[in-house]
């Protein structure tokens, strides 16, 4: 075999293997939009006890630009975001709601809150927090993690980790 019919099968053996490469990267993301798509849905109908008293009405949430954000007081990186959610709350106003997902219990929440108050509404959504980040993306519920979902409850955005207002705005900026 000559070396031009050599380099054409090495050429055709690696478009076959970068097709099947992205015909899999396709079928996983699609297969991640459904789950998305189903846990999203599985989140409206959740309700959280509020640390001040009441409940946060997920339903209620429904048809605007929303960012969760999965926390709790023993978490040193959630403690330490939790001024820039804030920033980034005022500044959005009505144009992307945060909420704060506590996993965590009712008394140490209402003493963070009494010390570090915050202008978003925040939930106790409590161990089972963790089973609702692991649905929305989060595979091993580590804290803290945040979620952008758009208007129509897509997830466009989230990240495992420590955010700052800055990548905040530039995720709100992408709606």
């Amino acid at each position: 075999m000559s070396t031009g019919h050599s380099r054409r099968w090495v050429l055709a053996g690696v478009g076959a293997l970068a097709a099947a490469a992205g015909v899999g990267w396709s079928w996983r993301r699609a297969e991640a939009e459904a789950i998305d798509a189903a846990s999203v849905e599985a989140l409206w109908g959740q309700r959280f006890p509020r640390p001040q008293g009441g409940e946060l009405v997920m339903a209620e949430q429904r048809g605007q630009a929303l960012l969760i954000n999965f926390w709790a007081t023993w978490c040193a990186p959630c403690v330490k975001e939790m001024p820039e959610l804030d920033r980034f709350a005022r500044a959005q106003g009505a144009r992307v709601k945060v909420i704060g997902l506590a996993v965590d219990k009712l008394a140490p929440v209402q003493d963070f809150l009494a010390k570090y108050p915050v202008s978003f509404a925040i939930g106790l959504a409590g161990m089972d927090g963790t089973d609702l980040a692991r649905s929305l993306g989060n595979p091993g519920g580590l804290l803290p993690f945040t979620v952008l979902l758009d208007p129509k409850g897509k997830v466009v955005q989230r990240k495992l980790g420590e955010t700052d207002v800055a990548e905040l705005e530039a995720w709100a900026k992408r709606l």
